[in-house]
Protein backbone atom coordinates (compact mmCIF):
# COMPACT_ATOMS: atom_id res chain seq x y z
CA UNK A 1 0.00 0.00 0.00
CA UNK A 2 1.41 3.38 -1.00
CA UNK A 3 0.41 6.45 0.99
CA UNK A 4 0.60 10.06 -0.16
CA UNK A 5 0.48 11.73 3.27
CA UNK A 6 1.57 11.11 6.83
CA UNK A 7 2.00 13.03 10.07
CA UNK A 8 5.37 12.78 11.83
CA UNK A 9 6.03 13.46 15.51
CA UNK A 10 9.61 14.16 16.56
CA UNK A 11 10.06 13.39 20.27
CA UNK A 12 12.91 15.43 21.75
CA UNK A 13 13.23 13.74 25.14
CA UNK A 14 15.54 13.84 28.17
CA UNK A 15 16.36 10.21 29.08
CA UNK A 16 18.54 9.09 31.99
CA UNK A 17 21.33 6.63 31.31
CA UNK A 18 20.48 3.25 32.79
CA UNK A 19 16.86 4.05 33.66
CA UNK A 20 15.39 1.75 31.06
CA UNK A 21 11.90 1.65 32.58
CA UNK A 22 11.83 5.41 33.08
CA UNK A 23 13.06 6.07 29.55
CA UNK A 24 10.49 3.66 28.10
CA UNK A 25 7.81 5.58 29.99
CA UNK A 26 9.03 8.86 28.47
CA UNK A 27 8.70 7.29 25.02
CA UNK A 28 5.29 5.82 25.90
CA UNK A 29 3.92 9.19 27.01
CA UNK A 30 5.32 10.91 23.92
CA UNK A 31 3.63 8.30 21.72
CA UNK A 32 0.34 8.77 23.56
CA UNK A 33 0.53 12.53 23.10
CA UNK A 34 1.42 12.09 19.44
CA UNK A 35 -1.50 9.70 18.96
CA UNK A 36 -3.85 12.31 20.40
CA UNK A 37 -2.57 14.73 17.77
CA UNK A 38 -3.11 12.35 14.89
CA UNK A 39 0.51 11.31 14.28
CA UNK A 40 1.25 8.28 12.13
CA UNK A 41 4.88 7.86 13.22
CA UNK A 42 6.99 8.94 16.21
CA UNK A 43 10.75 9.45 15.83
CA UNK A 44 12.95 9.31 18.95
CA UNK A 45 16.66 9.95 19.50
CA UNK A 46 19.68 7.64 19.42
CA UNK A 47 19.73 4.98 22.18
CA UNK A 48 16.79 6.67 23.88
CA UNK A 49 15.94 3.52 25.85
CA UNK A 50 19.39 3.14 27.39
CA UNK A 51 20.22 6.83 27.48
CA UNK A 52 23.29 8.17 25.71
CA UNK A 53 26.23 7.72 26.32
CA UNK A 54 25.72 4.33 28.03
CA UNK A 55 29.47 3.57 27.88
CA UNK A 56 30.42 0.24 29.49
CA UNK A 57 26.88 -0.50 30.64
CA UNK A 58 26.55 -1.98 27.16
CA UNK A 59 29.06 -4.67 28.17
CA UNK A 60 26.61 -5.98 30.80
CA UNK A 61 24.36 -8.65 29.24
CA UNK A 62 21.65 -7.93 31.82
CA UNK A 63 21.50 -4.29 30.75
CA UNK A 64 21.22 -5.09 27.05
CA UNK A 65 18.59 -7.74 27.82
CA UNK A 66 16.50 -5.22 29.76
CA UNK A 67 16.67 -2.73 26.87
CA UNK A 68 15.57 -5.42 24.42
CA UNK A 69 12.69 -6.51 26.66
CA UNK A 70 11.50 -2.91 26.98
CA UNK A 71 11.63 -2.55 23.20
CA UNK A 72 9.58 -5.70 22.70
CA UNK A 73 6.98 -4.44 25.16
CA UNK A 74 6.73 -1.11 23.32
CA UNK A 75 6.40 -3.01 20.04
CA UNK A 76 3.46 -5.00 21.42
CA UNK A 77 1.77 -1.75 22.47
CA UNK A 78 1.73 -0.52 18.86
CA UNK A 79 -1.02 -3.09 18.19
CA UNK A 80 -3.44 -0.44 19.50
CA UNK A 81 -3.74 1.08 16.02
CA UNK A 82 -1.83 4.21 17.02
CA UNK A 83 1.36 5.62 15.54
CA UNK A 84 4.39 3.56 14.68
CA UNK A 85 7.57 4.17 16.60
CA UNK A 86 11.22 4.60 15.59
CA UNK A 87 13.27 3.85 18.68
CA UNK A 88 16.98 3.68 19.50
CA UNK A 89 18.39 0.98 21.77
CA UNK A 90 21.32 -1.37 22.24
CA UNK A 91 20.45 -4.62 20.48
CA UNK A 92 22.06 -8.02 20.49
CA UNK A 93 21.98 -9.46 16.98
CA UNK A 94 21.76 -13.08 15.86
CA UNK A 95 25.57 -13.26 15.76
CA UNK A 96 25.75 -12.39 19.45
CA UNK A 97 27.31 -8.98 18.87
CA UNK A 98 25.75 -5.89 20.45
CA UNK A 99 24.86 -3.01 18.14
CA UNK A 100 23.77 0.60 18.41
CA UNK A 101 20.40 -0.01 16.78
CA UNK A 102 17.27 1.72 15.61
CA UNK A 103 14.04 -0.27 15.32
CA UNK A 104 10.76 0.40 13.55
CA UNK A 105 7.85 -0.75 15.70
CA UNK A 106 4.37 -0.91 14.19
CA UNK A 107 1.13 -2.91 14.36
CA UNK A 108 2.29 -4.86 17.40
CA UNK A 109 5.60 -6.00 15.91
CA UNK A 110 9.24 -5.16 15.41
CA UNK A 111 8.99 -4.46 11.69
CA UNK A 112 12.62 -3.63 10.95
CA UNK A 113 16.01 -3.37 12.68
CA UNK A 114 18.92 -1.29 11.46
CA UNK A 115 22.40 -1.07 12.97
CA UNK A 116 24.72 1.91 13.12
CA UNK A 117 27.38 1.54 10.44
CA UNK A 118 29.83 4.34 11.27
CA UNK A 119 30.84 4.11 14.95
CA UNK A 120 32.57 7.30 16.19
CA UNK A 121 35.79 6.90 18.10
CA UNK A 122 37.02 10.46 18.64
CA UNK A 123 36.46 13.37 21.02
CA UNK A 124 33.94 12.22 23.67
CA UNK A 125 32.87 9.18 21.66
CA UNK A 126 34.22 5.67 22.18
CA UNK A 127 31.60 3.48 20.52
CA UNK A 128 33.99 0.96 18.99
CA UNK A 129 34.79 -0.08 22.56
CA UNK A 130 31.27 -1.38 23.21
CA UNK A 131 29.41 -1.78 19.90
CA UNK A 132 29.88 -3.80 16.75
CA UNK A 133 29.41 -1.96 13.47
CA UNK A 134 26.51 -2.97 11.29
CA UNK A 135 26.37 -3.42 7.50
CA UNK A 136 25.42 -0.67 5.11
CA UNK A 137 21.64 -0.33 5.57
CA UNK A 138 18.80 -0.28 3.12
CA UNK A 139 15.51 1.58 3.69
CA UNK A 140 12.61 0.25 5.77
CA UNK A 141 8.97 0.26 4.71
CA UNK A 142 6.49 2.14 6.88
CA UNK A 143 2.92 2.02 5.59
CA UNK A 144 4.05 2.52 2.02
CA UNK A 145 6.84 5.03 2.69
CA UNK A 146 10.43 3.91 2.13
CA UNK A 147 12.38 5.46 4.99
CA UNK A 148 16.14 5.55 5.51
CA UNK A 149 17.25 5.33 9.14
CA UNK A 150 20.91 6.38 9.39
CA UNK A 151 22.03 6.79 13.00
CA UNK A 152 23.86 9.99 14.04
CA UNK A 153 27.47 9.51 12.84
CA UNK A 154 26.14 7.73 9.73
CA UNK A 155 25.29 11.13 8.24
CA UNK A 156 28.65 12.76 9.01
CA UNK A 157 30.11 10.87 6.06
CA UNK A 158 28.48 10.21 2.72
CA UNK A 159 28.58 6.41 2.45
CA UNK A 160 25.44 5.44 4.38
CA UNK A 161 23.15 8.08 2.90
CA UNK A 162 24.42 7.33 -0.59
CA UNK A 163 23.57 3.66 -0.06
CA UNK A 164 20.09 4.52 1.23
CA UNK A 165 19.37 6.80 -1.72
CA UNK A 166 20.58 4.19 -4.20
CA UNK A 167 18.41 1.48 -2.63
CA UNK A 168 15.21 3.50 -2.83
CA UNK A 169 14.84 5.58 0.31
CA UNK A 170 12.37 8.46 -0.07
CA UNK A 171 12.98 10.22 3.23
CA UNK A 172 15.77 10.15 5.84
CA UNK A 173 14.85 10.05 9.54
CA UNK A 174 17.96 10.34 11.72
CA UNK A 175 18.09 9.55 15.47
CA UNK A 176 20.95 11.49 17.08
CA UNK A 177 22.87 11.79 20.32
CA UNK A 178 24.81 14.95 19.47
CA UNK A 179 26.25 16.82 22.47
CA UNK A 180 26.52 20.56 22.75
CA UNK A 181 29.53 22.75 22.35
CA UNK A 182 29.86 26.27 21.02
CA UNK A 183 28.31 26.75 17.55
CA UNK A 184 27.41 23.07 17.34
CA UNK A 185 23.94 23.78 15.87
CA UNK A 186 25.48 25.47 12.82
CA UNK A 187 27.91 22.60 12.39
CA UNK A 188 25.06 20.06 12.38
CA UNK A 189 23.11 22.13 9.89
CA UNK A 190 25.99 22.18 7.43
CA UNK A 191 26.36 18.40 7.66
CA UNK A 192 22.66 17.90 7.00
CA UNK A 193 22.77 20.32 4.06
CA UNK A 194 25.57 18.22 2.58
CA UNK A 195 23.54 15.01 2.88
CA UNK A 196 20.45 16.61 1.34
CA UNK A 197 22.49 17.95 -1.57
CA UNK A 198 24.11 14.55 -2.02
CA UNK A 199 20.89 12.49 -1.97
CA UNK A 200 18.18 14.92 -3.02
CA UNK A 201 16.12 13.59 -0.08
CA UNK A 202 14.51 15.50 2.78
CA UNK A 203 16.13 14.77 6.15
CA UNK A 204 14.69 14.89 9.68
CA UNK A 205 17.25 15.28 12.49
CA UNK A 206 16.02 14.21 15.95
CA UNK A 207 18.44 14.98 18.78
CA UNK A 208 18.57 13.97 22.44
CA UNK A 209 18.11 16.47 25.24
CA UNK A 210 19.61 16.72 28.73
CA UNK A 211 22.73 16.53 30.85
CA UNK A 212 24.76 13.34 31.14
CA UNK A 213 27.85 13.69 33.32
CA UNK A 214 30.08 16.22 31.52
CA UNK A 215 27.97 16.30 28.35
CA UNK A 216 24.85 18.31 27.59
CA UNK A 217 22.56 17.31 24.75
CA UNK A 218 20.80 20.44 23.56
CA UNK A 219 18.02 19.07 21.37
CA UNK A 220 17.50 21.54 18.55
CA UNK A 221 15.93 18.89 16.30
CA UNK A 222 15.09 20.08 12.80
CA UNK A 223 14.35 19.04 9.22
CA UNK A 224 15.36 20.18 5.76
CA UNK A 225 13.23 19.87 2.65
CA UNK A 226 14.78 18.28 -0.41
CA UNK A 227 15.53 21.82 -1.71
CA UNK A 228 17.58 22.48 1.47
CA UNK A 229 15.07 24.93 2.98
CA UNK A 230 14.20 24.58 6.65
CA UNK A 231 11.09 22.46 7.13
CA UNK A 232 10.85 22.86 10.91
CA UNK A 233 13.01 23.69 13.91
CA UNK A 234 12.48 22.53 17.50
CA UNK A 235 13.92 24.58 20.39
CA UNK A 236 17.25 23.98 22.07
CA UNK A 237 17.43 23.05 25.78
CA UNK A 238 13.73 22.15 26.03
CA UNK A 239 11.76 18.93 25.75
CA UNK A 240 9.48 19.08 22.75
CA UNK A 241 7.14 17.05 20.56
CA UNK A 242 7.27 18.48 17.07
CA UNK A 243 4.40 17.66 14.69
CA UNK A 244 4.73 18.03 10.93
CA UNK A 245 2.62 16.92 7.96
CA UNK A 246 4.31 15.41 4.94
CA UNK A 247 2.85 14.84 1.48
CA UNK A 248 4.13 13.15 -1.62
CA UNK A 249 4.75 15.55 -4.49
CA UNK A 250 5.71 13.38 -7.44
CA UNK A 251 8.83 11.52 -6.33
CA UNK A 252 9.53 13.89 -3.43
CA UNK A 253 8.19 14.19 0.10
CA UNK A 254 7.44 17.74 1.21
CA UNK A 255 6.79 19.06 4.72
CA UNK A 256 3.71 21.28 4.67
CA UNK A 257 3.48 22.93 8.05
CA UNK A 258 6.44 22.61 10.40
CA UNK A 259 6.94 25.28 13.09
CA UNK A 260 10.27 27.09 13.40
CA UNK A 261 11.52 27.89 16.90
CA UNK A 262 14.06 30.67 17.42
CA UNK A 263 17.43 29.34 18.57
CA UNK A 264 19.35 31.17 21.32
CA UNK A 265 22.45 33.20 20.59
CA UNK A 266 25.85 31.94 21.76
CA UNK A 267 25.75 33.56 25.21
CA UNK A 268 22.32 32.22 26.02
CA UNK A 269 23.21 28.78 24.64
CA UNK A 270 26.36 28.60 26.78
CA UNK A 271 24.46 29.71 29.87
CA UNK A 272 21.64 27.25 29.27
CA UNK A 273 24.12 24.43 28.71
CA UNK A 274 25.82 25.11 32.06
CA UNK A 275 22.46 25.33 33.82
CA UNK A 276 21.04 22.19 32.22
CA UNK A 277 24.21 20.19 32.83
CA UNK A 278 24.25 21.16 36.52
CA UNK A 279 20.51 20.67 37.04
CA UNK A 280 20.38 17.25 35.44
CA UNK A 281 23.50 16.08 37.27
CA UNK A 282 22.02 17.05 40.64
CA UNK A 283 18.49 15.79 39.95
CA UNK A 284 19.33 12.57 38.10
CA UNK A 285 21.77 11.59 40.84
CA UNK A 286 19.22 12.24 43.55
CA UNK A 287 20.83 15.11 45.46
CA UNK A 288 18.32 17.33 47.34
CA UNK A 289 20.27 20.45 46.40
CA UNK A 290 23.74 21.99 46.41
CA UNK A 291 26.07 23.77 48.81
CA UNK A 292 28.97 26.00 47.79
CA UNK A 293 31.49 28.36 49.28
CA UNK A 294 30.49 31.92 48.33
CA UNK A 295 33.72 33.92 48.51
CA UNK A 296 32.67 37.26 47.08
CA UNK A 297 34.56 36.44 43.87
CA UNK A 298 33.26 36.06 40.34
CA UNK A 299 33.55 32.28 40.01
CA UNK A 300 31.50 31.32 43.06
CA UNK A 301 28.97 34.07 42.29
CA UNK A 302 28.30 32.85 38.76
CA UNK A 303 28.07 29.24 39.97
CA UNK A 304 25.51 30.29 42.58
CA UNK A 305 23.48 32.07 39.89
CA UNK A 306 23.60 29.01 37.63
CA UNK A 307 22.53 26.79 40.52
CA UNK A 308 19.51 28.96 41.27
CA UNK A 309 18.56 29.04 37.58
CA UNK A 310 18.83 25.24 37.48
CA UNK A 311 17.35 24.18 40.81
CA UNK A 312 15.57 27.12 42.42
CA UNK A 313 16.76 29.25 45.33
CA UNK A 314 15.44 26.86 47.99
CA UNK A 315 17.90 24.17 46.86
CA UNK A 316 21.03 26.33 47.01
CA UNK A 317 22.97 26.89 50.23
CA UNK A 318 25.89 29.35 50.23
CA UNK A 319 28.51 29.55 52.96
CA UNK A 320 31.05 32.32 53.49
CA UNK A 321 34.25 30.89 55.01
CA UNK A 322 36.30 33.93 56.06
CA UNK A 323 39.85 34.05 57.37
CA UNK A 324 42.13 36.95 58.32
CA UNK A 325 42.85 37.70 54.64
CA UNK A 326 39.18 37.86 53.66
CA UNK A 327 38.35 41.51 53.01
CA UNK A 328 35.22 43.28 54.21
CA UNK A 329 34.56 44.02 50.54
CA UNK A 330 34.38 40.29 49.80
CA UNK A 331 32.10 39.63 52.78
CA UNK A 332 29.79 42.46 51.64
CA UNK A 333 29.79 41.27 48.00
CA UNK A 334 29.03 37.66 48.94
CA UNK A 335 26.13 38.70 51.19
CA UNK A 336 24.70 40.95 48.48
CA UNK A 337 24.97 38.16 45.90
CA UNK A 338 23.17 35.70 48.18
CA UNK A 339 20.48 38.30 48.85
CA UNK A 340 20.01 39.02 45.13
CA UNK A 341 19.60 35.31 44.44
CA UNK A 342 17.37 34.70 47.46
CA UNK A 343 19.45 31.80 48.79
CA UNK A 344 20.35 30.67 52.28
CA UNK A 345 23.63 32.25 53.38
CA UNK A 346 25.68 31.28 56.41
CA UNK A 347 29.10 32.25 57.72
CA UNK A 348 31.57 29.72 59.15
CA UNK A 349 34.92 31.32 60.13
CA UNK A 350 37.93 29.07 59.46
CA UNK A 351 40.51 30.59 61.81
CA UNK A 352 40.15 27.84 64.39
CA UNK A 353 40.69 24.86 62.05
CA UNK A 354 43.46 26.61 60.08
CA UNK A 355 45.37 27.52 63.22
CA UNK A 356 44.74 24.04 64.59
CA UNK A 357 46.42 22.57 61.52
CA UNK A 358 49.30 25.04 61.87
CA UNK A 359 49.73 24.13 65.50
CA UNK A 360 49.66 20.40 64.80
CA UNK A 361 52.31 20.84 62.10
CA UNK A 362 54.40 23.33 64.08
CA UNK A 363 57.19 20.99 65.15
CA UNK A 364 57.36 19.31 61.76
CA UNK A 365 57.59 22.67 59.95
CA UNK A 366 59.98 24.25 62.44
CA UNK A 367 62.74 26.26 60.73
CA UNK A 368 60.86 26.60 57.42
CA UNK A 369 59.36 29.73 55.84
CA UNK A 370 55.67 30.16 55.20
CA UNK A 371 54.71 29.54 51.56
CA UNK A 372 51.83 28.11 49.56
CA UNK A 373 51.62 25.26 52.08
CA UNK A 374 50.03 27.56 54.63
CA UNK A 375 47.84 29.15 51.95
CA UNK A 376 46.57 25.74 50.92
CA UNK A 377 45.67 24.91 54.53
CA UNK A 378 43.05 27.66 54.28
CA UNK A 379 41.58 26.22 51.11
CA UNK A 380 41.61 22.69 52.53
CA UNK A 381 39.92 23.80 55.73
CA UNK A 382 37.16 25.30 53.62
CA UNK A 383 36.90 22.07 51.64
CA UNK A 384 36.58 19.98 54.80
CA UNK A 385 33.80 22.22 56.15
CA UNK A 386 31.82 22.17 52.90
CA UNK A 387 32.12 18.39 52.69
CA UNK A 388 30.95 18.10 56.31
CA UNK A 389 27.85 20.16 55.51
CA UNK A 390 27.27 17.97 52.47
CA UNK A 391 27.60 14.78 54.53
CA UNK A 392 25.24 16.08 57.20
CA UNK A 393 22.48 17.42 54.96
CA UNK A 394 22.98 15.49 51.71
CA UNK A 395 23.46 18.45 49.39
CA UNK A 396 26.20 18.13 46.79
CA UNK A 397 29.22 20.42 47.04
CA UNK A 398 29.70 22.49 43.90
CA UNK A 399 33.22 23.33 42.81
CA UNK A 400 33.74 26.67 41.16
CA UNK A 401 37.10 26.69 39.36
CA UNK A 402 37.17 28.01 35.78
CA UNK A 403 39.07 26.52 32.83
CA UNK A 404 41.89 29.07 33.05
CA UNK A 405 42.65 28.02 36.62
CA UNK A 406 42.23 24.33 35.93
CA UNK A 407 44.60 24.64 32.96
CA UNK A 408 47.52 26.00 34.94
CA UNK A 409 46.83 24.31 38.28
CA UNK A 410 45.71 27.48 40.05
CA UNK A 411 43.58 25.37 42.39
CA UNK A 412 44.08 23.34 45.57
CA UNK A 413 43.62 19.59 45.60
CA UNK A 414 41.33 18.54 48.46
CA UNK A 415 40.50 22.21 48.96
CA UNK A 416 38.62 24.35 46.45
CA UNK A 417 38.64 21.34 44.09
CA UNK A 418 36.47 19.37 46.55
CA UNK A 419 32.99 18.62 45.28
CA UNK A 420 30.77 16.70 42.95
CA UNK A 421 30.25 18.91 39.89
CA UNK A 422 31.53 22.15 38.37
CA UNK A 423 29.28 24.04 35.92
CA UNK A 424 32.07 26.43 34.78
CA UNK A 425 34.87 23.88 34.43
CA UNK A 426 35.04 24.47 30.66
CA UNK A 427 34.64 28.27 30.72
CA UNK A 428 37.77 30.41 30.59
CA UNK A 429 37.97 33.30 33.05
CA UNK A 430 37.26 35.85 30.33
CA UNK A 431 34.11 33.90 29.43
CA UNK A 432 33.07 33.83 33.08
CA UNK A 433 33.23 37.63 33.27
CA UNK A 434 31.38 37.99 29.98
CA UNK A 435 28.58 35.59 30.95
CA UNK A 436 28.17 37.13 34.40
CA UNK A 437 27.52 40.54 32.83
CA UNK A 438 25.24 38.91 30.26
CA UNK A 439 23.14 37.17 32.94
CA UNK A 440 22.68 40.43 34.82
CA UNK A 441 21.06 41.86 31.67
CA UNK A 442 19.18 38.73 30.58
CA UNK A 443 17.05 36.00 32.12
CA UNK A 444 16.16 33.26 29.62
CA UNK A 445 12.61 31.97 29.77
CA UNK A 446 12.07 28.86 31.87
CA UNK A 447 15.02 29.34 34.22
CA UNK A 448 14.24 29.48 37.94
CA UNK A 449 16.35 32.44 39.07
CA UNK A 450 15.30 36.08 39.43
CA UNK A 451 15.54 38.82 36.84
CA UNK A 452 17.82 41.82 37.16
CA UNK A 453 21.28 42.04 38.67
CA UNK A 454 21.97 38.65 40.29
CA UNK A 455 25.75 39.13 40.46
CA UNK A 456 26.68 42.45 42.13
CA UNK A 457 28.53 44.69 39.70
CA UNK A 458 31.45 45.13 42.10
CA UNK A 459 32.17 41.40 41.87
CA UNK A 460 32.56 41.77 38.11
CA UNK A 461 34.68 44.92 38.16
CA UNK A 462 37.05 44.38 41.10
CA UNK A 463 40.52 42.85 40.77
CA UNK A 464 40.32 39.04 41.17
CA UNK A 465 42.10 37.50 44.16
CA UNK A 466 42.19 34.20 46.04
CA UNK A 467 42.70 36.14 49.32
CA UNK A 468 45.13 33.60 50.77
CA UNK A 469 47.70 36.22 51.81
CA UNK A 470 47.93 39.99 52.26
CA UNK A 471 47.30 42.10 49.15
CA UNK A 472 47.23 39.04 46.88
CA UNK A 473 45.83 39.24 43.33
CA UNK A 474 45.60 36.58 40.64
CA UNK A 475 47.97 38.58 38.47
CA UNK A 476 50.75 38.09 41.04
CA UNK A 477 51.01 34.54 39.70
CA UNK A 478 49.36 34.69 36.30
CA UNK A 479 49.45 36.99 33.28
CA UNK A 480 46.33 39.08 32.52
CA UNK A 481 43.44 36.74 31.79
CA UNK A 482 42.93 37.93 28.21
CA UNK A 483 46.56 37.00 27.49
CA UNK A 484 46.44 33.76 29.46
CA UNK A 485 43.18 32.61 27.88
CA UNK A 486 44.37 33.24 24.33
CA UNK A 487 47.55 31.22 24.94
CA UNK A 488 45.53 28.43 26.56
CA UNK A 489 43.07 28.28 23.67
CA UNK A 490 45.99 27.92 21.31
CA UNK A 491 47.54 25.13 23.41
CA UNK A 492 44.39 23.24 24.42
CA UNK A 493 41.82 23.71 21.67
CA UNK A 494 44.14 24.23 18.70
CA UNK A 495 47.27 22.23 19.72
CA UNK A 496 49.35 25.01 18.19
CA UNK A 497 53.14 25.06 18.34
CA UNK A 498 54.94 27.58 20.52
CA UNK A 499 56.31 29.26 17.39
CA UNK A 500 52.83 29.75 15.94
CA UNK A 501 51.48 31.11 19.23
CA UNK A 502 54.42 33.53 19.37
CA UNK A 503 53.33 34.90 15.98
CA UNK A 504 50.08 36.05 17.64
CA UNK A 505 52.16 38.54 19.63
CA UNK A 506 52.79 36.58 22.82
CA UNK A 507 56.13 36.44 24.62
CA UNK A 508 57.93 33.14 23.97
CA UNK A 509 59.14 32.77 27.56
CA UNK A 510 55.59 33.25 28.82
CA UNK A 511 54.25 30.66 26.37
CA UNK A 512 56.87 28.17 27.62
CA UNK A 513 55.84 28.85 31.19
CA UNK A 514 52.12 28.41 30.51
CA UNK A 515 52.74 25.21 28.53
CA UNK A 516 54.80 23.85 31.44
CA UNK A 517 52.08 24.72 33.96
CA UNK A 518 49.47 23.10 31.72
CA UNK A 519 51.37 19.81 31.61
CA UNK A 520 52.31 19.59 35.30
CA UNK A 521 48.70 20.27 36.37
CA UNK A 522 47.45 17.13 34.60
CA UNK A 523 47.55 15.12 37.84
CA UNK A 524 45.24 17.66 39.48
CA UNK A 525 42.75 17.61 36.61
CA UNK A 526 42.52 13.80 36.80
CA UNK A 527 41.19 14.24 40.33
CA UNK A 528 38.80 17.09 39.55
CA UNK A 529 35.03 16.58 39.48
CA UNK A 530 33.20 16.51 36.14
CA UNK A 531 31.87 19.70 34.63
CA UNK A 532 29.85 20.86 31.63
CA UNK A 533 31.52 20.66 28.21
CA UNK A 534 31.24 24.04 26.46
CA UNK A 535 34.29 24.28 24.21
CA UNK A 536 35.19 21.92 21.40
CA UNK A 537 37.93 20.41 23.59
CA UNK A 538 37.29 20.09 27.30
CA UNK A 539 39.39 18.54 30.03
CA UNK A 540 38.13 14.98 30.35
CA UNK A 541 37.08 12.72 27.49
CA UNK A 542 38.29 15.19 24.84
CA UNK A 543 41.85 15.67 26.02
CA UNK A 544 43.76 12.63 27.28
CA UNK A 545 47.32 13.61 28.13
CA UNK A 546 49.67 11.46 30.21
CA UNK A 547 50.33 12.60 33.76
CA UNK A 548 53.97 11.53 33.57
CA UNK A 549 55.14 13.62 30.63
CA UNK A 550 58.50 15.27 29.98
CA UNK A 551 57.69 16.66 26.53
CA UNK A 552 57.98 20.43 26.09
CA UNK A 553 57.77 22.30 22.80
CA UNK A 554 61.05 24.17 22.54
CA UNK A 555 61.41 24.21 18.76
Amino acid sequence: MITDRFRLAVAQLNPTVGDVAGNAELVRKARQEAAGKGADLVLTSELVLSGYLPEDLVLKPAFVRRCMEATQKLAAETADGGPGLVIGTPWKGDSGEVHNAVLLLDQGEIRSIRYKYDLPNYSVFDEKRVFAAGPLPGPVDFRGVRIGLPICEDIWNDEVCECLEETGAELLLVPNGSPYWENRAEERLQVVVSRVVQTGLPLVYCNQLGGQDELVFDGGSFALQSDRTLAFQLPQFETALGLSDWKRDGDTWVCENGKVAKLPDLDEANWRACVMGLGDYVNKNGFPGVVLGLSGGIDSAICAAMAVDALGADKVHAIMLPYRYTSQESIKDAAECADALGIRYDTVPIAEPVEGFASALGKLFEGTKEDTTEENLQSRARGVILMAVSNKFGRMVMTTGNKSEMSVGYATLYGDMNGGFNPIKDLYKTQVYHLAAWRNANKPEGLLGPTGEVIPSNIITKVPTAELRENQTDQDSLPPYDVLDDILRCLVEEEMSVSDIEKRGHDRTLIHRIEHLLYIAEYKRRQAPPGVKITERNFGKDRRYPITNRFRDRS
